[in-house]
């Protein structure tokens, strides 16, 4: 009985798949920011409304190729469409990167510790070195 309630202890199922959403929703964002086309979409829409054409006409691509880049960062959240007759019109939504952003700063904390603790050592071995050798002749 004491096994059961540990091993199958309800909030435990509940965490794991928030965790794996989670990490679904980042590999998302990460998938679609990986490819530089998507970044330079992202930016163009930073400066408002876009429909599709817009957003294909600096890259010389079709609209058909424009749209599979439309349906990822759309998939990633990164942004929103509406059609207002043939036209889809695209919005830039912010929040997903943000997530990102948080995710990306907690390694960056881990790194910068490290580096830290990196530069002392070098320090050291460098001020270890100097008494070593003893006076300048």
């Amino acid at each position: 009985m004491l096994n059961q309630v540990v091993d199958y202890w309800p909030g435990v199922a509940k965490l794991n798949h928030m965790v794996e959403r989670e990490a679904e929703r980042l590999d998302r964002i990460f998938h679609a920011l990986a490819d530089p086309t998507r970044r330079a979409m992202l930016r163009s829409l930073s400066r408002g409304e876009l429909n599709i054409g817009e957003l294909a006409a600096p890259f010389e691509m079709s609209f058909a190729a424009a749209s599979k880049h439309v349906r990822v960062l759309e998939g990633a959240g990164l942004l929103s469409r509406r059609v207002e007759g043939r036209s889809h019109i695209c919005l830039l939504r912010p929040k997903p990167m943000a997530e990102a952003s948080r995710w990306l700063a907690f390694y960056e904390q881990y790194w910068t510790s490290r580096f830290d603790t990196l530069d002392a050592a070098l320090a050291a071995d460098k001020f270890n070195s100097r008494t070593k050798k003893g006076p300048a002749q």
